[in-house]
């Protein structure tokens, strides 16, 4: 298996930080796929591949938080990255 087999979930309400990331990701040959929404991340399907989530903490209408737990749920849970641009210590 190859770096070029393994994809790079991106999820982030922001078009510009999805495109960056996106951009940076992909020039270092990992393949990418990008999401504005949760549901529309949990809708696609997913190929058993090395690969892990890149997730906004805050997604506007849902908080990025509630996505872990519903992908613990399912039969094939991946790594996730969290990130914000609006972090607190509490969170």
């Amino acid at each position: 298996m190859t770096g070029a087999d393994a994809i790079v979930y991106v999820l982030d309400d922001d078009p510009s930080v999805r495109e960056s990331l996106s951009s940076l990701l992909r020039s270092v040959g990992l393949r990418v796929e990008t999401f504005a929404a949760a549901d529309a991340f949990l809708a696609c399907r997913r190929p058993e591949v090395p690969s892990c989530l890149v997730l906004d903490v805050d997604l506007g209408d849902s908080s990025g938080l509630d996505l872990p737990r519903e992908l613990s749920a399912s039969a094939a849970p991946i790594p996730i990255i969290f990130m914000t641009g609006y972090g607190t210590i509490p969170m």
